[in-house]
């Protein structure tokens, strides 16, 4: 080969691997998700393996589901995977959202002190214990963030029939103040405690006020086994249908906001509900204990 051709040969080969590394660079998606699924762990053994499949990268923005909507609402984000069917539903109505794929569920637990001041071990209501916390004045601590877990919360408070007040305040998470409306019983910083806080300082601070909290299983169970530290706080309610806690996965509407990058977003989407996905998502395990069941294959 003469000396010009090997330099054609050359360039060729530089312009190939920079369009490469280009196009590497492009598989590039950002992903805002809850609280929950980074502290579990499940993202650090989830990504890495979508990454292998499909050659994207997830870059992951883990807040509370009301700010992870809002995300979405401003195109900040390709995608979502959150907990509130409820607002993703009506994300997707607004058209800000493509199509919800029903990713995995788990499931919210009371959990409160050893002592259990206000004699709700054991029951399975969750609307009865509720009504219980009110009754007895019983110390309460909401995240208060507009979290997923907060809105299930919520939703209970509206179950139980008691008078409910309608509240505004401005929370601040990572220097970012925001204000959010929520609903509350009687006894807003008395026995009713709304901290603005995530799940893992809830938990925290319901533990060393000798309080009751609504929490998902998964970060329970990191909190009570997964800590040189544990809190001592004990599981009160499970096991009502109502406290179920289902993930969707949501791609951006690229009519809402050009830029996305929807096609990446909805491969993400298809193989998280995909047979190779969901068996990741089933075997998964913290500390021996499965934290997340699949929907989308049955």
């Amino acid at each position: 080969m003469s000396r010009i051709g090997k330099v054609a040969v050359g360039v060729l080969l530089v312009f190939c691997l920079g369009t490469f590394d280009a196009w590497a660079r492009y598989k590039i998606i950002k992903m805002s998700t809850t609280t929950s699924t980074q502290a579990s762990g499940l993202l650090d053994v989830l990504l890495p393996e979508l990454e292998k499949d499909t050659g994207i990268t997830v870059k992951v923005i883990a807040k509370g589901t009301g700010a992870a909507i809002r995300d979405g609402m401003d195109g900040n984000v390709d995608v979502m995977l959150v907990h509130a069917r409820e607002r993703e539903m009506k994300f997707i109505k607004q058209g800000y959202g493509t199509n919800r794929y029903a990713v995995m569920h788990n499931d919210f637990i009371i959990v409160g002190p050893p002592a259990d001041p206000a004699g709700i071990k054991g029951n399975s209501d969750v609307i009865a214990a509720f009504k219980k916390f009110a009754s007895n004045r019983a110390r309460f601590v909401s995240r208060g963030d507009d979290s997923g877990t907060h809105t299930k919360e919520q939703s209970i408070w509206k179950k139980t029939g008691l008078t409910v007040k309608t509240n505004t305040t401005m929370i601040e998470k990572k220097g970012k103040k925001r204000e959010i409306t929520f609903i509350h019983p009687h006894g807003l910083g008395n026995w009713y405690l709304s901290i603005g806080q995530g799940m893992g300082k809830t938990l925290t601070f319901a533990d060393e006020k000798l309080a009751y909290t609504l929490v998902d299983r998964g970060t329970y169970i990191k909190y009570k086994f997964g800590r040189e530290v544990p809190v001592d706080l004990e599981i009160m309610c499970q096991g009502d249908p109502f406290l179920a806690n289902p993930y969707g996965v949501i791609p951006i509407n690229p009519q809402k906001h050009p830029h996305v990058q929807y096609e990446l977003a909805k491969e993400f989407a298809e193989w998280l509900v995909s047979e190779r996905g969901q068996t990741i998502i089933a075997n998964y395990r913290l500390l021996g204990k499965q934290l997340f069941y699949p929907d989308a294959q049955k």
